[in-house]
């Protein structure tokens, strides 16, 4: 039977980048004892006034067809939340942020326009691109500039058929943040160059010092910036699906005909939920916050001088890449190496794209000290494959790495 090509531009590298993951998940049903951090679902419960609103509301008997674009009730929260002085019918609730993010692309991009990108990129990035025929043009951060996406390369990137550009601030996988003078240059190609900005907003609230800028305040780009947004990540509410999607008005509209032949709605319990998520859960939110500063501090801490090994220290996000290039390995092979010997699943770093090969990605989803051991092994890992390419005593440091072994066990 013949498929749609569709099939095909959705497929590539990156479906493979959760092979690991995967192995990892039939390990565990196996019954092996597995330390999954190849994924980003935090590992905190859904704060407890907003599991009870969803209660409180089924009970209620709200278990019928809601508003396709989303209850008014959450728009306007969502409203709240941003505090711009928007109107309600500029958002749209999606089924979590992926959705938003794919419905976007095909209301806003077709085949032969070009969006750039900044590479590594989040693995599903590709095939939102791919359903809509648009090509990713990809501006390389490089882990010598500290993963910085530099507005001048992005300049350089800007051709006659380039349609928009895609940001994500904190970034997946790096952690690192679009400061405010970076973000001022970005709005202003846009502007000149008549461009589409959509900004993946998910890990907004997960910015550890200061405040994420804001692109839709500024000058002129309240009707070319599309914002999507999420409970997922900041309310430990990945289960929820709940998600949002801000825009000029008329791209709003579209957006909710493609949502009514995709969604229909999301359930209204959900939403009841979610709205007290926007309004009322914001002290559960610092304070995970604050936990995931505290695992990133823990990690980078005892990775620190690990031979083989180097931690970038993330502004915000749930994810720290470790270097693993001074091992001698690539990611894939270190990742199945670790996952084979020590029973950890990270992320390899090839996925997300060729500037964050040599690099893995740990999920800071599990409690200090349990990531403590994890670093502890991924180091152990490190040191055995050091000792076996240099054949042990070959360069007369065999003995200083083994009391190095025994420190980092």
């Amino acid at each position: 039977m013949r498929y749609s090509t569709l099939t095909q531009r959705i497929a590539g590298h990156a479906v493979a980048a959760w092979d690991i993951h995967y192995q990892a998940l039939e390990q565990r049903r196996q019954g092996r004892e597995i330390i999954l951090l190849s994924v980003g679902d935090p590992d905190f419960d859904t704060p407890a006034p907003v599991v009870e609103a969803a209660v409180a509301s089924l009970r209620r008997g709200d278990t019928h067809y809601s508003d396709v674009r989303g209850s008014l009730a959450l728009r306007e929260a969502v409203v709240r939340h941003s505090q711009l002085p928007l109107d309600p019918a500029q958002v749209v609730v999606t089924a979590g942020a992926q959705c938003g993010l794919f419905a976007t692309f095909q209301c806003l991009f077709e085949p032969g326009d070009e969006v750039i990108v900044a590479e590594p990129m989040y693995v599903t990035y590709h095939g939102v691109f791919g359903a809509c025929g648009a090509q990713a043009v990809p501006v390389a951060v490089r882990p010598e500039q500290g993963f910085r996406l530099d507005p001048a390369a992005v300049a350089r990137a800007i051709t006659p058929r380039t349609r928009g550009l895609l940001l994500n601030s904190p970034h997946n996988p790096t952690g690192v943040v679009i400061d405010q003078a970076d973000l001022e240059r970005l709005a202003q190609l846009c502007r000149h160059h008549d461009l589409w900005l959509v900004c993946d907003d998910v890990y907004q609230a997960l910015l550890y010092d200061g405040e994420a800028p804001n692109p839709l305040s500024l000058p002129g780009m309240a009707e070319r910036c599309v914002s999507i947004g999420s409970l997922s990540k900041s309310h430990a509410m990945s289960g929820w699906r709940v998600g949002w999607v801000i825009g000029p008005a008329l791209f709003a509209r579209h957006l909710g005909t493609l949502v009514m032949s995709m969604l229909f709605g999301l359930p209204e319990f959900v939403m009841h939920a979610a709205c007290v998520a926007l309004d009322q859960a914001w002290d559960d939110v610092r304070r995970m916050r604050e936990v995931y500063r505290q695992r990133r501090d823990r990690v980078c801490a005892v990775l620190e001088g690990c031979p083989g090994i180097h931690a970038h220290r993330p502004a915000g996000g749930m994810f720290v890449m470790l270097d693993i290039r001074g091992s001698g390995l690539g990611a894939q092979a270190f990742a199945q190496r670790l996952l084979d010997e020590e029973g950890v699943a990270l992320l390899p770093g090839d996925g997300f794209g060729p500037s964050a090969a040599g690099h893995l990605r740990l999920g800071l989803v599990l409690e200090a000290d349990v990531l403590e051991q994890v670093c502890r092994r991924i180091a152990a890992c490190a040191l055995r494959v050091l000792a076996e390419q240099s054949g042990g005593d070959v360069d007369g440091k065999a003995e200083d790495r083994r009391v190095e072994h025994e420190t980092y066990q």
